[in-house]
């Protein structure tokens, strides 16, 4: 366990180390790769009704079943890959999550078309800038605002599963266009600049 008096967000505490650092390291930073982006998306659906917690633990094993997130090969997967995964004990065996994930790679691949990646789509919706909560305590983090439903109901609208607007809140935070890092935590000091 980290003990190093640092003073950060306290959901991760409970998590153990794996938390601490993924809310040390990843958690609010700006992202801007789509393999980022199309690893949280992934991630993000299968966490649905269980912890974060959980989805960590099995990263690496998404991972490797998710040909390292790589959304044209995923969208390439057929039936006879996706009854491999569900008999994948490394991952989440759920077929409608597992299913979504193949269908949201081939939307994310439109999407990219279109704009030129997914990064430049999600990015658009806040003109580049992050958003940042300025909340001092977890009580006041919200689970959606209107900025996850406006994007939650156009990703809806070109055909992604597995989008409501608490999972995109939750991505929107992860990838650093939402900062909710408490006030008084390290992390939101280090990326407004304060």
């Amino acid at each position: 366990m980290i003990n190093d008096n640092i003073e950060r967000c306290p959901w991760p505490l409970s998590g153990g180390e794996i938390m601490i650092r993924y809310h040390d390291e990843e958690w609010g930073a700006p992202a801007h790769t789509d393999a980022q982006h199309f690893e949280f998306l992934v991630l993000e659906a299968f966490q649905a009704g269980l912890s974060w917690l959980t989805v960590l633990r099995k990263r690496a094993a998404f991972r490797e079943a998710f040909a390292d997130f790589d959304a044209a090969a995923v969208a390439a997967f057929d039936d006879l890959r996706i009854k491999e995964l569900l008999s994948n004990p490394g991952i989440i065996r759920n077929r409608l999550k597992i299913r979504a994930a193949v269908n949201n790679a081939g939307r994310f691949l439109e999407v990219q078309a279109e704009f030129g990646s997914f990064d430049a789509y999600l990015w658009h919706f806040t003109r580049g800038k992050p958003v940042i909560g300025g909340w001092t305590s977890l009580a006041e983090l919200p689970a959606r605002t209107g900025l996850s439903d406006q994007i939650s109901a156009d990703l809806k609208r070109r055909g992604f599963k597995f989008v409501g607007s608490t999972i995109i809140y939750a991505h929107l935070q992860a990838v650093g266009i939402v900062n909710d890092h408490l006030v008084n935590c390290f992390r939101f000091k280090e990326l407004t600049g304060t």
